[in-house]
Formats: C-alpha cells, sequence, structure tokens
C-alpha cells in the first residue's frame, strides 16, 4: 500500500511574485526554500510544514482572479475552490485573523464546522484560502464519519481504499527500465 506524507506542493501562478513573497513568507511566516527561474518565468516554493510546500511560478501576463466565496456554487469549467491550511492551536488562528486584519486583508469571522475552525481569506492573488484548526478530541482522520444524508453508493463502501475496483498492475517497470528526465531545478541540485 503507497502511503502519503502529505502534499509535496500545490502549485499555483502569479504575476507579481515580490507581492507574493511579502504575503506568503512575510505576513504568513512560510519559509522561501526555494527559487528557481530562467527567462520568462520564476518558480519559488513557500513551506508550509516538514513535508508540505505552495509553489508560485511567476508568469508576467498572470492577473489576480476574482475573489468567489468559499464554497459558493459555480459553472462551468472550474479547477479549484480554496486551500485549507492547518494549524495547532485556535490561539494560531486568531493570531492569523489579526495580521491579515493589521494589513489589510479581508479576513472572515472563526467559523466552528463542528470538526474545525476556520478563517477564510484571499492572498493577494486572489486566491482563496482557509486556516483550520482542529477541535480537540474531534479526530476525523482516526474515525472518518459520513453525516450525508443521501450518500452515492461509492461513498457507502466507506473511507478506506476499495482495491478491487481498478485494474491490477500486470507488469511495474523493472529497476533496469526505470528512467528519471532532467526538469527545471536539476541543474542546481547535482547528487
Amino acid at each position: 500500500m503507497i502511503r502519503f506524507n502529505g502534499v509535496n506542493h500545490i502549485a499555483m501562478a502569479t504575476g507579481d511574485i515580490d507581492t507574493t513573497i511579502r504575503f506568503w513568507r512575510d505576513l504568513l511566516g512560510m519559509r522561501l526554500i526555494a527559487g528557481l527561474g530562467q527567462p520568462g518565468y520564476r518558480h519559488y516554493f513557500f513551506e508550509i510544514s516538514e513535508t508540505c510546500a505552495i509553489a508560485f511560478f511567476e508568469w508576467p501576463s498572470v492577473t489576480p482572479v476574482q475573489e468567489k466565496e468559499h464554497g459558493q456554487v459555480v459553472t462551468g469549467p472550474f479547477m479549484f475552490d480554496h486551500i485549507s491550511f492547518g494549524v495547532e492551536t485556535d490561539d494560531a488562528l486568531w493570531a492569523l485573523k489579526d495580521k491579515c486584519n493589521a494589513a489589510g486583508f479581508w479576513v472572515s469571522e472563526v467559523i466552528d464546522h463542528g470538526f474545525i475552525h476556520s478563517i477564510y481569506s484571499f492572498d493577494p492573488n486572489g486566491i482563496p484560502i482557509e486556516f483550520s484548526c482542529n477541535v480537540k478530541d474531534i479526530d476525523i482522520r482516526r474515525t472518518p464519519v459520513m453525516l450525508d444524508p443521501e450518500p452515492t453508493e461509492i461513498a457507502k463502501e466507506g473511507a478506506e481504499q476499495q482495491h478491487e475496483v481498478w485494474p491490477a498492475v500486470p507488469r511495474p517497470t523493472p529497476l533496469i527500465e526505470r528512467k528519471v528526465y532532467p526538469g527545471d531545478g536539476s541543474r542546481y541540485f547535482k547528487r
């Protein structure tokens, strides 16, 4: 069974890397851990946790998106609604709320979702972000819950992976056939 260790990174885009750095590094306190680039774009990474990061491509023609209320229903082509970052305590949640307010960013009230407390805001690129703190003694990762009164048949199968729904791998790639191709950044991190 494959075990994931978090989101390695979420890749976003900005037209203004300096404003983005000011928000993610200087306001939120996420370390700028890598900066790659070549003519025409940059690719910068900010540390969320020991295993998770958020990255931004800087493309000069990108403009901030129009802000949309988190969770508001949309129609037509769509990519994602928002990103939620976990914090350890309610005090940290309130501190982030105060920092965003002091910096002039709109931020919601603290919302109680039953298993998490959350605030909502937007980064300078219009990216909808949420900050969440787990409610003490409620851990949906250890004890999953299905509270939808009309879950789909597939959802009723439960929280665990259903192995039989996808075909088995007929032939795993042998070590001798595995090739890793160079990408941007490989020239900087020679082993």
